[in-house]
């Protein structure tokens, strides 16, 4: 209905989903923190300086955007959604915790993958009045293993 990837588009949401690796995603499967048959949840590679560690939540199946996601899924990603702040209160002893989604350009989409984030928040964090950075994967990985643990996740 309103989808804007290209015809070519190899979706990296898709593939993190399905875990597979891939070279040319940033994101891996150890910032994985958890998987079912309908959604993954993941480190983002991007954070803001005051809020390391935010998550994305994404269903398995691609849907590029709140237009295309069937509404039992939405439950699914609300679900491990509440799951994730739980534990960020546990592990990262946040003082709050907020979800954003985008979708299109002009709503900041830039990911063809439907895809909500998690933040930990913390009071006066100034999350989105700062710049974002790129992560390495050992950045990551100390956030995705206590995550992992507090959701009780093998992967």
């Amino acid at each position: 209905m309103y989808n804007h990837a290209p015809p070519d588009y190899v979706c990296p949401f898709c593939l993190i989903g399905q875990g597979i690796e891939n070279a040319a995603v940033y994101t891996v499967q150890s910032d994985v923190i958890y998987r079912d048959e309908i959604v993954t949840a993941f480190i983002a590679v991007t954070w803001w300086p005051n809020n390391p560690g935010h998550v994305l939540v994404i269903p398995n199946a691609h849907f590029e955007n709140i237009f295309d996601l069937p509404l039992h899924l939405g439950g699914e990603i609300f679900r491990v959604s509440q799951q994730i702040a739980i534990a960020f209160k546990q592990v990262y002893g946040c003082d709050g915790v907020s979800t954003r989604q985008h979708n299109e350009s002009a709503g900041n989409q830039e990911v063809w993958h439907y895809h909500q984030h998690v933040f930990p928040r913390y009071t006066d964090d100034q999350l989105y009045q700062q710049n974002r950075c790129l992560t390495t994967s050992v950045q990551r990985l100390p956030y995705a293993q206590k995550l992992r643990q507090a959701l009780n996740w093998q992967s």
